[in-house]
């Protein structure tokens, strides 16, 4: 490991009993910034109500921590957008921001456009399969932002057990991700879960940012934050254990192979001649190819976007 990274080990890794919550509070109070919280969601109704509720009991009831909920339906056939508004939150569907442009399928493409319907000036993301969630996620990860000026992007890190083994889970982190970070950005090898869902950052960060589509969005944000603001404004906080739905092995081949594209992109070496991932079934006929094209799509920062910069001026 790089000595940079030891270094950073010991003073940007925290644990979210780091920062008491009377301080966190002090700080926001002192700063005035403002916090939105976005859960991306897609048939999550079994999850979505519960850690909506959980976050508005903590942290706007009993603390006015976080300013607005906001759950960005990207197209859902369950009861994702009733139950999550009945917890309380604010339900947008993708397709209705920015309507000019015609959304593309991924998780990225939703972040992206969750800017356009929040105003905090810290923006933390949340997944919304989440189980037993606790709202140290939010805390945890939102803490050090109002906290410490220095700090710009905050992922969470935990444990993440697999069917009761702990520390299985993250199997694309440990298979893909990690080798691809140590290897290209070894500065990044510190991070824990480099892939976690759970992280917050300054949206005077993220209007920077392009955000690849799919799921190659966490490490992408993750190598373009490092190029645009330095290692030093990064940080991880241990926020304790994360429980959620699984998926199976072929879910998991797409998503390394949209995030070894988008690492491939940064890289900016060869020609990609098919950026496409052929995968097999067993079939009547033995097994079949099934062939999924990769995400190659990117937003581009939302300073770029003339109704953001409309919006912002207003």
């Amino acid at each position: 490991m790089l000595e940079e990274v030891e270094r950073w080990l010991s003073t940007r890794s925290w644990s979210v009993t780091d920062r008491p919550l009377h301080q966190i509070m002090a700080a926001k109070q002192r700063t005035g910034q403002t916090v939105s919280v976005v859960l991306p969601a897609l048939n999550e109704e079994e999850t979505v109500g519960d850690i909506v509720s959980v976050i508005r009991h903590d942290l706007v009831r009993q603390v006015p921590l976080v300013d607005e909920i906001v759950v960005v339906d990207s197209g859902s056939t369950d009861r994702t957008s009733e139950v999550a508004a009945a917890a309380g939150a604010t339900v947008v569907h993708r397709d209705e921001i920015l309507p000019r442009l015609p959304a593309l399928r991924g998780k990225g493409e939703v972040l992206w456009r969750s800017l356009l319907v929040t105003r905090g000036d810290i923006v933390c993301f949340i997944d919304a399969d989440l189980k037993e969630f606790s709202s140290d996620f939010v805390l945890g990860i939102v803490g050090p932002l109002l906290t410490d000026p220095g700090v710009d992007l905050v992922k969470g890190m935990y444990d993440r057990p697999l069917g009761g083994a702990a520390g299985q889970g993250g199997r694309v982190t440990e298979l893909m991700a990690r080798p691809l970070l140590n290897m290209h950005w070894p500065q990044l090898a510190g991070f824990v879960q480099p892939l976690g869902g759970e992280y917050a950052a300054r949206r005077s960060l993220l209007e920077q940012l392009p955000f690849p589509v799919g799921y190659g969005v966490e490490l992408g944000m993750l190598v373009d934050a490092l190029h645009l603001v330095g290692l030093d404004a990064l940080a991880q906080v241990d926020v304790g254990v994360r429980k959620h739905r699984h998926q199976d092995g072929q879910a998991l081949g797409r998503m390394s192979a949209a995030i070894y594209r988008t690492a491939q992109l940064r890289l900016a070496r060869g020609h990609l001649i098919r950026p496409s991932l052929t995968q097999f079934e067993r079939g009547q006929e033995g097994f079949e190819p099934r062939t999924y094209s990769v995400d190659t799509e990117e937003r581009p920062p939302m300073t770029e976007i003339p109704e953001y910069m409309k919006r912002k001026a207003a």
